[in-house]
């Protein structure tokens, strides 16, 4: 079955730094991004997607907040959480404030739910990290039961049972899209397929075409549970100039600043330049010109046999100047080519 190819962007609203070399505030941050999106809007991408964090490193803690205010700056961008950390949140406020962001933007929002790469909200909103596996689970299922938009009646361990319980306000077209955000355990594919909902795998190192099998599980058990196909999507970091060099060059800087930040925190080796030529070279990184960017892309793309990538285009603290005509290219240059690519590429 074929999917409508989709060509989206991502962003955590990674706090940038300004002229000066200054980190900007969180506010200005948010409005970038909301300025970013419009112009994303404006040459043709799919979808934009907002990822949830709880750090200082990231501005957004609420992504379908912003996504509303962008809702109503845009026509026809796709509105997507990228991901909402459901383990430490209320299933049902979940679908309340994606179901008015439908409401606000005509039918364009969409949920990726996940379980997130910290764990910052835990502590925040009081969960026990001990608890880590039951709460992603019992949340998804009932998450799942919300969506239909009709009676919920359900019982679990984290809340009090529901039983013929309406959730408002339904959503403007009656279904709102939901993801499973995946980092690539065999387990969490098998899960996904079980709920039949559209798998999306976050491919931040390695190869892409090494997540394949994981692609091919997703289809093998959703035929098995007699689910209809759904769409596979992928995300990965990257960014666009006009050549390589000066891509390469950019994201440097900013991506060991992000990287090595985190890897630090992690009890990780060091940050280097050659990890990250290779990450470009042979690996997840999507960086270059247009040219090779699409080229990646549509590889990418036909090799999972998926239909959605999105591109986190911001990484670190880079410039919002420079993100702007990173997305400026994606658009574009990019995304017409990757089309043309990919329909090559793909049997009919």
């Amino acid at each position: 079955m074929q999917f409508e190819l989709e060509l989206g962007l991502d962003t955590f609203g990674d706090v940038t730094f300004d002229e000066k070399g200054q980190p900007k505030p969180y506010a200005e941050v948010i409005r970038d991004v909301v300025e970013e999106a419009v112009l994303a809007d404006q040459v043709g991408v799919s979808g934009i997607t907002l990822g949830e964090h709880h750090r200082d490193d990231f501005a957004i803690s609420t992504p379908e907040t912003v996504l509303a205010g962008i809702a109503t700056k845009t026509q026809n961008l796709r509105l997507a959480s990228g991901v909402t950390v459901l383990s430490s949140d209320d299933p049902i406020r979940v679908f309340q404030r994606f179901a008015t962001l439908d409401a606000l933007s005509h039918g364009r929002a969409e949920i990726i739910v996940g379980r997130g790469s910290f764990t910052e909200s835990f502590p925040l909103f009081g969960y026990a990290l001990n608890h880590y596996e039951v709460l992603f689970e019992e949340k998804l299922n009932l998450l799942a039961e919300v969506l239909k938009e009709g009676p919920v009646t359900w019982e679990g361990t984290h809340r009090a049972p529901l039983e013929n319980q309406q959730v408002y306000p339904k959503s403007h077209s009656g279904h709102i899209r939901t993801w499973v955000g995946v980092g690539g355990s065999p387990e969490s594919v098998v899960r996904t397929a079980r709920y039949g909902f559209p798998l999306m795998l976050a491919i931040i190192g390695g190869a892409h075409e090494r997540f394949a099998p994981y692609a091919d599980l997703y289809r093998r058990s959703m035929d098995q549970l007699g689910h209809a196909p759904q769409p596979i999507g992928l995300h990965s970091p990257g960014h666009i100039a006009d050549t390589d060099e000066e891509a390469i060059e950019q994201m440097w800087p900013h991506y060991e600043a992000s990287f090595g930040r985190i890897g630090r925190e992690r009890g990780w080796g060091p940050m280097t330049k050659e990890h990250y030529l290779n990450e470009v070279h042979h690996g997840a990184l999507v960086v270059g010109s247009p040219e090779t960017v699409t080229r990646k892309i549509a590889n990418a793309l036909v090799a999972l046999g998926a239909s959605r990538f999105d591109l986190k285009y911001s990484t670190g603290p880079m410039n919002h100047a420079i993100l702007m005509h990173s997305i400026e290219l994606y658009g574009t240059k990019v995304i017409p080519m990757v089309r043309e690519m990919v329909a090559q590429k793909t049997p009919a």
